[in-house]
């Protein structure tokens, strides 16, 4: 996977066709001063919104832009969360149900604040980064943007 480098902060943030990895995801938020670690991970499921047998998904997301948009969430979260270290990682490209399309984790000294501050990321990544994709089903397939459709 294609990292971003280390903010200042030793945030890691990517936007990547390779396969997310979330061991390495792990890694870049470990720090010894932190007893909480919250991963969250999205996978690929078999159907959306009344939509059964989806078969696989396409992501695309504006190049150039997207990793600045996810670095300004994660630049909020860090204001209202004293978490230590970041990772945020999507994927793009064509994923088969069961993939992982999305990586989120934060390391904190302490619980409440890693699991909020990974909740805020998930849902504003979600929400904000400009990231489409296209729903596949046998018959068919529809562009929709992630906000879009319920969790």
């Amino acid at each position: 996977m294609a990292w971003q480098p280390a903010t200042r902060r030793g945030d890691q943030i990517a936007v990547s066709a390779h396969p997310i990895d979330p061991s390495r995801v792990l890694e870049a938020v470990s720090d010894p001063g932190c007893g909480a670690v919250v991963l969250f991970l999205g996978t690929v499921r078999d159907h959306s919104a009344g939509i059964e047998g989806v078969t696989h998904l396409e992501y695309e997301a504006y190049g150039g832009v997207v990793e600045g948009k996810i670095a300004e969430i994660v630049a909020e979260a860090r204001e209202r969360w004293p978490v230590r270290r970041v990772a945020a990682v999507h994927r793009i490209g064509e994923l088969g149900v069961g993939d992982i399309s999305v990586a989120v984790a934060t390391s904190s000294p302490h619980r409440p604040d890693a699991f909020e501050a990974a909740r805020y990321l998930i849902d504003e990544l979600k929400h904000r980064a400009p990231i489409w994709k296209k729903e596949h089903w046998p018959g068919g397939g529809e562009w929709v943007r992630e906000d879009q459709r319920p969790c």
